[in-house]
């Protein structure tokens, strides 16, 4: 009696978690053959990695290795190809963006004056893409793989392979997962000095409570700031979600470093190689989504240090069922983000190679 008790109590507390939160799982990109100029609902997407979203309401994107583009989704629901060729490769700075060669951007981030962040990851760059005016240029590192530079301009410093780009409430900082360098780095946007904000460089699991800059990390692939200015962390193969509280202090938050799939107290629970995260703001709190991609989930951390499900069965597919986010399928999410009006999730359903979106 007693175990079936259990069982309907966990039942419970997973419909309790989950249902304040629900809403309709629809196609906004991908799953068609249309190209540029048609809709983007029935437009071929090829691994979109991440979205972001424009003051005016455009949906930026960007599609990973054998995508190798970024990519506007209009007001009116059509489809743009601004950056890249389709090729993989380095050229067209400071040309129009169409014309430009990137090599497996994996991240984007609006930032100030709307310009757009490109996280051209094995070009081992920050480059930035102008609306206005169409054009890309370099931004931060030198292009050589390395680590080095800390105290001065970035574009003269050295990043290993860039994952993941996050701006702070105020845009006065830009955060980037430099995962090869095991490393959180910061550059100011008003001095462009680049700076370490997490990480020793070492591979390893960090201590809590210890200064974040002095830890090892297992290997930092994504990293999301909350309006309180607490850094938070997503451990790719460490399994496990990391903050550094405003005063610099380092802490396991989620995930107990093994792979699995168990959720609840997020100390005990666990991801499966999870990929990117955001913060999702509540007015005087916020929570933090995750995209658990092997496990083929969505996931939201809370700060009463719960895990609960958002989205995905856990089984690899395509299946929208109902338009049900705990019905439906994924299918190795990389990307998660909340557009700053309307509050719904927009998912990087890589796998797919579609963008989906839960409706409030």
């Amino acid at each position: 009696m007693s175990a079936r008790i259990g069982m309907f109590s966990a039942l419970a507390f997973l419909i309790a978690g989950t249902s304040a939160h629900a809403g309709k799982l629809a196609v906004v990109a991908g799953g068609g053959t249309g190209g540029d100029g048609t809709s983007a609902a029935t437009a071929k997407l090829t691994s979109p990695f991440a979205t972001d979203f424009g003051a005016d309401g455009t949906i930026y994107f960007v599609e990973m290795e054998k995508g190798e583009r970024c990519c506007a989704i209009d007001a009116k629901g059509i489809l743009h190809t601004l950056v890249g060729t389709g090729m993989k490769g380095y050229s067209g700075d400071d040309g129009p963006g169409a014309k430009a060669m990137v090599n497996g951007m994996h991240h984007l981030a609006v930032g100030p004056q709307g310009l757009v962040y490109l996280a051209d990851t094995w070009n081992h760059r920050i480059r930035v893409y102008n609306p206005k005016t169409g054009n890309v240029s370099a931004f931060a590192g030198t292009g050589e793989k390395g680590f080095g530079g800390d105290g001065g301009p970035c574009d003269a410093a050295k990043f290993g392979d860039v994952y993941c780009l996050a701006f702070d409430r105020t845009q006065e900082n830009l955060y980037i997962a430099d995962l090869d360098n095991r490393r959180i780095r910061k550059i100011d946007m008003k001095t462009k000095v680049v700076t370490t904000a997490a990480g020793n460089g070492t591979k390893g699991v960090p201590t809590d409570g210890a200064a974040a800059v002095a830890s090892p990390l297992f290997d930092p692939r994504a990293v999301a700031v909350a309006p309180d200015g607490s850094i938070f962390i997503l451990e790719r193969s460490g399994h496990a979600l990391r903050k550094v509280d405003p005063a610099g202090k380092l802490s396991t938050v989620a995930g107990t470093g093994t792979p699995g799939s168990s959720l609840g107290v997020a100390g005990k629970a666990q991801f499966n190689s999870p990929k990117h995260l955001c913060i999702e703001n509540h007015g005087t709190t916020y929570s933090v989504l995750i995209a658990d991609s092997d496990n083929h989930r969505i996931v939201r951390y809370s700060l009463d240090g719960k895990l609960e499900l958002v989205a995905g069965t856990g089984k690899k597919g395509s299946a929208i069922v109902d338009g049900e986010p705990l019905k439906s399928e994924l299918s190795q999410p990389h990307g998660i983000s909340v557009h700053p009006k309307t509050g719904e999730i927009y998912i990087a359903d890589s796998g797919n190679n579609r963008i989906l979106k839960i409706k409030k």
